[in-house]
């Protein structure tokens, strides 16, 4: 029975080259997007060319209902989820001061609260299976902090702490679940923080890899953690990010 994969935010960046890794190695792929539709589309169309089945579902995460449905769906669809990657995510930099208290919000209600609304009905689905795989993903900075990032920075540390502890309660149940901490990837969302190029040149200066991080060098280590070979790894933080953290 080919296996299923469920990745949330998934039209753009990290999420959607995972969705390829995914499709490239025969499993059934979920896209999920809140906006973007067209690129979930056009993602859609490039995994169904690999020969396996993909759908793609829109869903606020960061909203109860919509993450239970579409769960609810993906189940309906496929019968089964191997594996979740809850990759939904924002990120901003600003001031602590000037932190509204909605974007406060905003920032959690996107980075951990849709976790806890994708995988609690997920890990229903998988107790009966008594297996699955769940990857969250954090940041670097979930890990030392980052000034101008304080309402990111803690709920990506709150992303680590929710693998943490629910590693060692569904671990009886051959359930792992695991945390990958990119550090500076190029993506969109980077892309938005206007860094100066003599910003970029400083952080390959300050990265042992020399180079910034790409969405394949995170999707490979999403696709391992998914697989047999990680079967005795669980509520781990691994860092890509090229060695800028040691």
């Amino acid at each position: 029975m080919r296996k299923t994969v469920l990745i949330t935010g998934s039209s753009r960046g990290i999420g959607a080259q995972t969705a390829i890794k995914f499709a490239e190695n025969d499993y059934n792929v979920i896209i999920n997007y809140k906006n973007s539709k067209q690129n979930a589309l056009d993602l859609l169309n490039e995994i169904r060319k690999k020969g396996v089945e993909s759908i793609a579902l829109k869903a606020d995460v960061s909203d109860f209902q919509e993450a239970q449905n579409l769960v609810t769906k993906s189940l309906e669809e496929f019968g089964h989820l191997d594996v979740l990657v809850n990759n939904a995510g924002i990120a901003c930099q600003k001031l602590f001061t000037d932190i509204s208290h909605e974007e406060w919000t905003h920032m959690f209600d996107v980075n951990i609260h849709s976790m806890f609304n994708c995988t609690k009905p997920v890990v229903n689905s998988m107790l009966k299976r008594h297996s699955g795989k769940i990857i969250n993903i954090s940041s670097v900075w979930g890990i030392t902090g980052g000034a101008c990032e304080v309402h990111y920075s803690a709920s990506k540390a709150a992303v680590i702490g929710f693998t943490k502890s629910l590693a060692k309660e569904l671990g009886p149940s051959n359930i792992q679940v695991n945390c990958i901490a990119p550090g500076f990837i190029e993506t969109d969302m980077n892309k938005n923080l206007n860094l100066k190029e003599s910003e970029i040149e400083d952080i390959k200066k300050e990265t042992p890899c020399m180079r910034l991080g790409n969405t394949k060098d995170v999707s490979e280590a999403v696709f391992f953690l998914a697989g047999a070979s990680s079967d005795f790894i669980t509520g781990q933080v691994i860092g890509v990010n090229g060695g800028i953290l040691i």
